[in-house]
Parts: structure tokens; C-alpha cells; sequence
């Protein structure tokens, strides 16, 4: 049987994702997509936030 492995933790996941789009944005050139990816970064970070700040007051 197959083992699985460890589920990673939203925090986790909002982290991985947040330095996979910083890793794209580096590798383009001014413009809309690099904005767009900008602006995505900051809803993950954003989201991270929020997630710790009520995961504390639980």
C-alpha cells in the first residue's frame, strides 16, 4: 500500500504559490501580466495575514 504524504497547511500552501508567482514575475518585463501577478502576490500575502490573524483569535 501506498503511503501518503503529509498535508501540507493553508499557510503552506498560500506560501509555496506566493513564491512560484515571485519566481514568474522575476522573469518578466514591465507590463500588464507582471502587474497582475504583482497584485496576485499581494492578495496571498494579504490572505496570509488574515488567516493568522483569525486563527489567533480562535
Amino acid at each position: 500500500m501506498r503511503k501518503r504524504s503529509e498535508p501540507h497547511t493553508f499557510e503552506q500552501r498560500l506560501h509555496e504559490h506566493r513564491l512560484r508567482l515571485e519566481t514568474q514575475r522575476a522573469e518578466l518585463p514591465q507590463g500588464e501580466r507582471r502587474e497582475a501577478l504583482t497584485a496576485r502576490i499581494e492578495q496571498l500575502r494579504t490572505a496570509a495575514e488574515m488567516h493568522a490573524m483569525l486563527t489567533r483569535q480562535a
